[in-house]
């Protein structure tokens, strides 16, 4: 049995789930609306308040993707109910971030700035104080698409392991490296 597929999952107030035919799977919350199309080999049940994930046979296939659709399912049910949030934060001399609509504006010590347009479903926000660092805000109810526009950003300028310079998630710890010894 999978430790995770065979979990149940708690289905908050205001939100509903239909499942049809096709095995797609429409989850509709105040966050929004999100869909899945679920494994033919899986089977979905809605009993009041809780959502069972079952498998039809014992093939490896089968298992793994039990637990697989368990996790995508309940990122949903969360997504639409409570929503995503990831902050970014840009560390170094000079680096700036600033939103206009659904583009972010990012200085990052390039000779140029990066616009970087961010899809209609996830909510921008930058923020800079006086004395402290950039952060960029991410809001959404699905939680793959914000991690991968997170890690879009990130790419611009990953954090180096030396002085720490460039764009690392708020509260991560970063492996630092010894700078050159000095020859005696």
């Amino acid at each position: 049995m999978s430790r995770i597929g065979i979990l149940p999952i708690t289905i908050p107030q205001g939100v509903t789930i239909n499942i049809d035919d096709n095995n797609l799977a429409t989850v509709k919350g105040p966050k929004g609306e999100l869909q899945q199309q679920i494994d033919p080999s899986l089977k979905v049940k809605v009993e009041e308040d809780q959502l069972t994930v079952e498998r039809s046979d014992e093939e490896i296939r089968s298992k793994s993707m039990h637990g697989l659709y368990r996790s995508l399912l309940n990122n949903m049910v969360t997504g639409v109910s409570e929503g995503y949030t990831i902050r970014l934060e840009l560390v170094g001399v000079g680096y700036r971030a600033e939103a206009k609509g659904q583009v972010l504006e990012l200085s990052l010590g390039y000779s140029h700035d990066i616009h970087f347009r961010i899809p209609d479903e996830v909510g921008l926000e930058a923020k800079t104080e006086r004395r402290s660092n950039p952060v960029v805000t991410l809001t959404s109810a699905d939680k793959q698409l914000i991690g991968q526009v997170a890690a879009k950003i990130r790419s611009f300028r990953p954090p180096e392991p030396y002085k720490g310079k460039g764009i690392k998630f708020v509260g991560e710890q970063l492996r630092r490296k010894a700078g050159k010894s000095a020859a005696v």
